[in-house]
């Protein structure tokens, strides 16, 4: 470890009051909860569990893979990519290099997406769905989750990142209402589709630099990167919608911060309806961003 510290032979509670200690030393966010994860992931116990087991000692092997997770989260890796799971809208789900972490924010594209939804159709619509740039699967799988006789389609251009989705989506239990295609955004897919969801890239260029560092050296560039104005994805997103969404189908995007007034023109020009202000994430940031597909 950077510290020289070790944890070889102590037991499971000093353990985790030594790792706290040495992460709030090192000025990590939420060190006692990152101590209680890093533990529990690498003895395979849950936190009921590490009380019980609160008196057994690590053995070597134990004890050098958590100096290691420790290391690595000093160092400022997500905790996320270090014990390869994360969870979004009460789900757990496996992430890989390929795919970007699920956050918070983007559960109001779900939230969005089903008020959307509802609004439209009488509960248990078999409704056919797209996630585009799907990553872990995280948006689409939620969606399913409380969608029983809905239909999903996620694609995204890594196949690593698809094979992350699959595999989120049989632990979960939803392989059979999902399919995975590897493309770019919909260039694969046909319609009619009833609602299209996305969180694409949306970061300019320039800015990437200036983000944090768990997400600047962990997170794929290739899910960050939205060009030079940030915009780029939405540009062909917007279009596609227009020809994948059946009538009164709806396009919900996530978008970043001072993004929804640009989305909202792109989803105009390309036949779109804008459907009511912005729903914003729990920071009051506008975040999802919504388009309404009705020709005349």
């Amino acid at each position: 470890m950077t510290t020289g510290e070790t944890f070889a032979g102590l037991t499971v509670d000093a353990v985790r009051r030594a790792l706290t200690a040495q992460l709030s030393r090192a000025a990590v966010d939420s060190p006692e909860l990152d101590a209680r994860i890093l533990t529990g992931a690498v003895l395979g116990l849950d936190l009921t569990g590490m009380i019980a087991a609160a008196a057994r000692r690590l053995s070597d092997d134990e004890a050098a893979r958590l100096e290691t997770h420790a290391s690595r989260r000093i160092a400022g890796e997500p905790i996320a990519r270090i014990v390869g799971m994360k969870e979004f809208w009460g789900l757990p789900l496996r992430v890989s290099p390929e795919t970007l972490v699920p956050r918070p924010d983007t559960e109001t594209v779900v939230e969005t997406a089903l008020e959307v939804l509802h609004a439209r159709s009488t509960p248990g619509y078999p409704f056919r769905l797209a996630d585009l740039g799907t990553g872990s699967g995280a948006i689409l799988l939620a969606l399913l989750s409380e969608l029983p006789r809905a239909f999903g389609i996620g694609t995204d251009i890594s196949e690593p990142a698809l094979q992350a989705a699959r595999y989120n989506a049989r632990q979960l239990g939803l392989l059979s209402r999902a399919a995975f295609v590897a493309c770019d955004y919909g260039a694969a897919l046909a319609g009619p589709f009833d609602l299209i969801v996305s969180n694409p890239p949306y970061i300019r260029s320039t800015d990437i630099a200036m983000l944090d560092i768990e997400v600047r050296n962990h997170d794929p560039r290739d899910a960050l990167d939205g060009g030079a104005d940030g915009l780029d994805a939405y540009r062909m997103i917007a279009p596609e919608a227009t020809r994948l969404l059946g009538r009164g189908g709806a396009l919900v995007v996530e978008v970043g911060r001072g993004q929804s007034g640009d989305v909202e023109r792109l989803m105009t020009a390309a036949g779109l309806v804008p459907a009511g202000s912005p729903k914003a994430d729990l920071a009051g940031t506008p975040r999802a961003v919504t388009g309404l597909f009705l020709p005349r």
